[in-house]
């Protein structure tokens, strides 16, 4: 029973090569194989829920940011496009990211809910993000969220 995420992956693969689309064929076979190694990882295979293929591609995705941003001071612009090309579809694939200003109003909900039970001032970023975390989860990257919560602490 595969999940409906990976048909898709997969379904898009087939696609991608009928096209003779190099770029989504390469990404996509990347990630479904990020997505096997996934399965077989520990003591026994087993098929990921959609949440956990989700995890992977973030993952993924996360990875070709990185790459690109490394290429980039390395001079290396070509390279850094293909990986920002392959961020682009994988991000066809994950939920859409919030605004910097639909985070910011959730990290300051979340400031002024800690600060009601006593946590306040940069003591208070773990209060603040074990709140934001479990709403924003999927929807914004971590270092966006950490970068949020402590300018709205002022730190």
């Amino acid at each position: 029973m595969t999940t409906m995420l990976k048909q898709q992956l997969q379904e898009d693969l087939t696609a991608a090569i009928r096209a003779r689309d190099d770029l989504r064929s390469g990404t996509i076979r990347l990630t479904l194989a990020a997505i096997t190694k996934e399965e077989v990882a520990g003591k026994t295979a087993r098929e990921l829920s959609d949440e956990e293929v989700l995890q992977v591609i973030t993952r993924e995705a996360k990875k070709r940011r990185e790459a690109a941003e490394a290429f980039e001071q390395g001079g290396r612009a070509e390279s850094a496009a293909r990986e920002r090309a392959e961020g682009e579809v994988l991000a066809g694939y994950l939920p859409k990211q919030l605004s910097d200003e639909e985070l910011t109003a959730i990290v300051a909900a979340a400031v002024s809910e800690a600060a009601a039970s006593g946590a306040e001032g940069p003591r208070a970023m773990g209060a603040v993000m074990k709140i934001v975390n479990p709403k924003v989860k999927g929807l914004a990257e971590g270092g966006r969220v950490a970068a949020a919560v402590k300018q709205a602490l002022g730190g």
